[in-house]
């Protein structure tokens, strides 16, 4: 009987894959230790395209062919890396991207409403005939989006529907249904809530600045449902602390998973477990990519999502 090829899955959420790929191939899980028997019989890594690779470990797998992003994101791997050793990089794209968007709308709502508030409010005892929560409509709000990609675009059709106005911006212009600010520190002035909702690389780290915060302002609102690492997390949190900010909803942090700790004293926040694409038909797109990706691979197949050259 021929041997089964093996895998290793690099991140510990990962790990309710292992039921799935367990049947057709033998599974490593790296938080487990080393698999040092196993170097040789590897051929794929199954990680999480927000988590750097380990490019030692990768270099003592002398059989490892894949590294098969479970994510539609791929930020953080080192591609091209990757392909100068021969390794294929694919990835889940198309799949989750409008469950981002729904998300990314439901925290404006729920901020700029005051929701989580009121349910809170009124479980305390706090809601009484002589109390009223007043909050701003989001009828003629300023969305500006940062990054126009799947993500970004179906969050404007959204506001659109919501009655808000709708400019963007993007290193690179596109033809789009709507305006493209000049420059990020513009589209953050004229606006009055900010979605930062494009790709992170090494290259735009902190791209949220101390600066574009500060010129969003006291009543603006900044909705982070793309990755942590491009807000400036500690000029964030000074500036709500200090009302240079008005309001932040965040589903993604620096790190991950966040320490709460960080956040206790923090003002005006709304705060999710980086959930905007987790619903379970995403999740299930996603696991069919990877596996359909696995067996081409293995088959020596085209694979079916390969990241894409630039």
């Amino acid at each position: 009987m021929p041997q089964r090829p093996a895998l290793l899955i690099m991140q510990r959420h990962l790990a309710p894959l292992t039921a799935f790929l367990e049947s057709a191939y033998d599974v490593y899980r790296f938080w487990e230790g080393p698999p040092l028997e196993a170097e040789h019989d590897i051929r794929a890594l199954v990680v999480a395209g927000e988590f750097p690779l380990d490019k030692h470990l990768i270099e003592s797998l002398p059989n490892l062919q894949l590294i098969a992003c479970f994510t539609s994101g791929y930020d953080r791997i080192d591609v091209e890396w990757c392909r100068a050793r021969g390794l294929a990089v694919t990835h889940a794209p198309g799949v989750n991207h409008e469950d981002v968007a729904d998300h990314a709308l439901g925290l404006i709502l729920a901020a700029r409403r005051q929701i989580a508030a009121g349910d809170r409010a009124l479980r305390a005892g706090d809601w009484t005939v002589d109390s009223k929560m007043i909050t701003p409509s989001l009828n003629g709000q300023r969305l500006g989006v940062v990054g126009l990609g799947n993500i970004g675009e179906a969050v404007a059709r959204r506001a659109e529907a919501l009655r808000m106005t709708v400019r963007w911006w993007g290193p690179r212009d596109k033809p789009a249904a709507w305006p493209r600010a000049a420059s990020l520190l513009e589209l953050a002035r004229d606006s009055d809530i900010l979605v930062v909702a494009c790709k992170a690389d090494d290259g735009n780290i902190g791209l949220v600045s101390r600066e574009v915060i500060e010129a969003l302002g006291p009543a603006g609102l900044l909705v982070n449902v793309a990755r942590g690492q491009l807000v400036d997390e500690a000029a964030l949190i000074a500036a709500l602390k200090d009302g240079r900010l008005g309001q932040a909803a965040l589903d993604v942090f620096e790190e991950e998973p966040t320490d709460a700790s960080r956040w206790a004293d923090v003002p005006n926040t709304l705060l999710t477990p980086h959930t905007g694409g987790a619903t379970t038909e995403a999740v299930q797109g996603m696991l069919m990519l990877l596996m359909q990706n696995l067996q081409a691979a293995f088959a020596g197949e085209p694979l079916k999502t390969p990241v894409p050259e630039d």
